[in-house]
């Protein structure tokens, strides 16, 4: 069959305003197996595709009546923010091509599938969980009883049903990226480097509460640590791949397959930029082989810190703690490696001292890098259900993006918490340690430093011009639960591997 992969525009305020742009992973790692199986498979990146700026819902459904696919295929990072965007194109496309097969998946289609189906006629069929084995499957049953293909949302004689859940897939070497689907000229990230997005592993053995990643991937799992540092030596190779994004929650929470991989991509003799995310913990933990962090290539960890108030971390069952946060900072330091620290507000119900706090506490931490995120409640998480009875002031839900203020506070309006994150960020960035980073750190982390602060500063001032000529925030808003509906965290798990078999990796991950 003809399967065209459609990358829908990015909403996000992060995703607009910087000039570079990554490659759809998600996609690619569907586009492997279909190729694999015998279609006409083509990636449609619709992020961007002229000068200006992404394409319009015209423009790709003028593209996608070009290619005359026979499925059409929507997938995308930004899940819950995209969702509107998603919506509306689906409706254009089923217009254009009403022969047409339109699948979605993701992570917001996984757990809203029913919703979804009933409210979106355009489209067929919802894939639920990660897809790489569910895709070719359905694609192989169109036309057929679609009931019989596990990991769907699909209707049946007016009724929409689900076809169980989906098969969780324990050896990630058995499927593969299909990378011959971009032209790896136009993607780029850290300053025009040529770049893709990577995976070492699924899922993270801790149980934060307000993640949305953790039940989607059930169980963490990884690659084989030898035929990963492989693939990316041979995307540096033969692609000219500078920079790998690795888009893991917790690559690192094994020590044992972690520290594998870091030997055998220096064995590779390649020299990439890897950047990515990890836990403080584990970096505390690796104290004694972080010089081997540096010498694979590592520039920069996102420390997912998400907030500085022990307090605030005991609700939300992040399980690291302030000492670890600090110590990790100093360890990445020491060994050139830059922190870039998470700091979430509205959690709680902040106050002008809780602010002040948090900070002083910042301050102390001495992060290379700061990105100050608002709390977005995600129906599947159980930070939703402690929060479902909170105003919700920004019905917007593009703007649902981590990077707009989604609940109300307590004691705090929408623009004093606006002007408060402003303040502290500038604060954190223009602090005389952080500006002689600028101009005297070693010729690698002065271009990322200088990058990351350019690309700060068009995003922060596109926030703040947003924020005086958008429109104002809801005053008297719904509750959570009126607007979006209960919670869904009965149905966390996406998978056929139930969290609680998956106590042993956790285990496993704390050795």
């Amino acid at each position: 069959m003809r399967i065209v992969l459609v990358n829908p525009p990015h909403t996000a305020i992060g995703s607009r305003v910087p000039d570079d742009h990554l490659p759809p992973l998600g996609l690619l790692a569907v586009g492997g197996p279909l190729l694999d199986a015998g279609h006409e498979v083509s990636l449609l990146d619709a992020d961007f595709g002229r000068a200006e700026g992404p394409l319009g819902i015209e423009e790709i459904v003028v593209e996608l009546t070009r290619r005359s696919p026979d499925v059409v295929m929507l997938g995308h990072s930004g899940s819950t923010s995209a969702h509107p965007t998603v919506l509306a194109l689906t409706a254009r496309i089923r217009r254009r091509l009403p022969d047409a097969w339109i699948v979605y998946g993701g992570v917001y289609p996984t757990y809203h599938w029913r919703e979804v189906l009933e409210e979106a006629p355009q489209i067929d069929v919802i894939v639920r969980g990660e897809g790489e084995e569910t895709t070719p499957r359905l694609v192989a049953a169109l036309g057929g009883d679609l009931r019989q293909v596990p990991g769907l949302g699909v209707r049946h004689e007016g009724e929409v049903v689900g076809t169980g859940s989906a098969p969780l897939i324990r050896d990630l070497d058995s499927v593969r990226v299909g990378w011959e689907l971009i032209d790896h000229r136009r993607y780029s990230y850290w300053g025009g480097k040529r770049a893709v997005v990577v995976q070492f592993s699924r899922g993270c053995p801790h149980t934060c509460h307000y993640c949305g990643q953790r039940g989607f991937w059930t169980r963490w799992r990884h690659r084989d640590p030898v035929r990963f540092a492989a693939e990316l030596a041979w995307l540096h190779r033969e692609h000219g791949v500078e920079v790998f994004n690795f888009a893991d929650e917790n690559p690192s929470a094994a020590r044992k397959p972690w520290k594998r991989f870091l030997e055998a991509l220096i064995a590779e003799g390649v020299r990439p930029i890897l950047v990515g995310s990890t836990r403080a913990d584990d970096i505390v933990r690796d104290a004694d082989i972080l010089h081997l962090y540096k010498e694979a290539g590592w520039e920069r960890f996102l420390l997912g810190m998400e907030n500085t108030d022990e307090e605030t971390l005991r609700l939300i069952r992040k399980g690291g703690t302030t000492t670890k946060d600090r110590e990790a900072i100093r360890l990445l330091r020491q060994h050139g490696i830059l922190s870039m620290a998470t700091w979430v507000v509205g959690f709680q119900e902040e106050t002008p001292s809780q602010l002040l706090r948090g900070l002083r506490q910042l301050l102390s931490y001495d992060p290379d890098q700061i990105q100050a995120l608002y709390v977005t409640p995600h129906r599947w998480t159980p930070f939703y259900g402690l929060a479902e009875e909170r105003q919700v002031i920004q019905p917007d839900q593009r703007k649902w993006d981590y990077k707009h203020q989604v609940l109300a506070t307590r004691h705090l309006t929408p623009a004093q918490l606006f002007a408060a994150v402003k303040a502290i960020e500038v604060a954190v960035q223009a602090r005389p340690k952080a500006l002689r980073r600028l101009f005297f750190a070693d010729r690698r982390l002065r271009h990322a430093q200088r990058w990351y602060t350019a690309m700060g500063r068009r995003v922060w001032l596109h926030e703040v011009a947003e924020f005086i000529n958008g429109p104002e925030h809801l005053s008297s808003g719904p509750t959570l639960r009126a607007f979006f509906g209960a919670s869904l965290e009965a149905e966390e798990e996406s998978m056929d591997a139930t969290w609680r078999r998956s106590h042993r990796a956790r285990r496993l991950a704390a050795k």
